[in-house]
């Protein structure tokens, strides 16, 4: 048995001092966390409730978690310790590292019996459990995917209640920027989305100024979309880019045609090309005109300093008067 070591220190989370532990735990007591981001993902695509078995197993299954045992076969223990609740010696962030533990436990149990830790109180409250998450995943190391970052912040913003700007002030991220996470893991609950790996998908869907006011006018739009990609008519994320977002962009006829399945993507692209859809110029006037169009354009000049302000004026005059010689020439 190692020696264990027993050090009092604290850490600070959300300007609270949390005094913390740090100790050598047998890796056999500990337990994972469903509430963890990366474990999370893994139930929320599961029919039925995982227990610690399970979510073992399928852990085990990760080429993250196989690359971790590797490393930490290398350098012979971890270098970051687990997080451990006390009390219930619950992983609260390391999950992934115990799984590769205890893969490597199989092979030598005494020499991988007792994993470095560093213990949290057991009254530690749920709102700094996930302020701890956020500043390893998503300030930190950023190893989660998007989807478990999305994760995060959606039951951050909706389950805890924490409105999105103070979250973006804990951890440095723009409203904007959690807004869009949130919004994109939203519609994947709202579609029973339950892949993970479909969220590039979503994310190029959802992000289009185009696709937004299209779905707007087609409330349907968005069901067809998610059965394109789950029957694998949409085959990878860049199809969703370079393909569906402009089929959906020219409209009119080619659009109806994609959403009534009376022709393929493929065709569909076809018929958006000849229409404009991969024209540059075409793209960078239409570009401009969302821009210009666009409500928080117009409020942004409002709210811009008189210098600053008058410069926006003289651009959009000169911007005016061309296009006006511009249209004389071309009509």
């Amino acid at each position: 048995m190692p020696d264990l070591v027993n050090e009092n220190q604290t850490i600070t989370l959300l300007e609270q001092e949390i005094p913390v532990k740090m100790s050598k735990l047998p890796q056999a007591n500990l337990k994972f966390y469903p509430d963890n981001p990366r474990i999370y993902s893994i139930i929320h695509g599961s029919t039925e409730a995982l227990g610690q078995h399970e979510i073992e197993a399928r852990l085990r299954k990760l080429e993250h978690v196989n690359a971790l045992v590797q490393s930490i076969k290398s350098h012979g223990g971890l270098i970051n310790p687990l997080i451990v609740r006390n009390g219930d010696n619950v992983v609260l962030e390391g999950n992934s590292r115990l799984a590769a533990y205890r893969i490597l436990a199989q092979k030598d149990a005494i020499k991988w019996g007792y994993v470095k830790c560093t213990i949290l109180p057991s009254d530690i409250a749920d709102d700094l459990i996930f302020a701890l998450l956020g500043q390893y995943h998503i300030i930190g190391q950023k190893d989660w995917a998007p989807f478990e970052q999305a994760g995060y912040l959606w039951r951050r913003c909706k389950q805890h209640g924490i409105a999105a700007d103070k979250i973006g002030k804990e951890m440095g991220i723009a409203v904007r920027t959690i807004n869009h996470y949130i919004e994109i893991y939203q519609f994947m609950v709202d579609h029973n989305e339950e892949d993970p790996d479909r969220w590039s998908y979503y994310e190029e869907y959802l992000k289009s100024r185009k696709v937004q006011k299209t779905r707007q006018e087609n409330p349907q739009l968005d069901k067809i979309i998610v059965a394109k990609i789950k029957s694998g008519e949409i085959k990878k994320a860049v199809d969703m880019r370079d393909k569906a977002v402009k089929v959906i962009a020219v409209g009119g006829k080619t659009l109806r045609k994609f959403m009534d399945k009376k022709n393929s993507l493929e065709e569909c692209y076809d018929s958006a090309v000849e229409h404009g859809a991969n024209n540059h110029l075409l793209k960078k006037l239409e570009n401009f005109k969302e821009i210009i169009s666009d409500p928080d354009t117009k409020k942004e000049l409002l709210e811009m300093t008189e210098p600053q302000k008058q410069k926006c004026i003289f651009a959009l005059n000169k911007i005016q008067k061309a296009v006006d010689q511009t249209l004389k020439k071309i009509q």
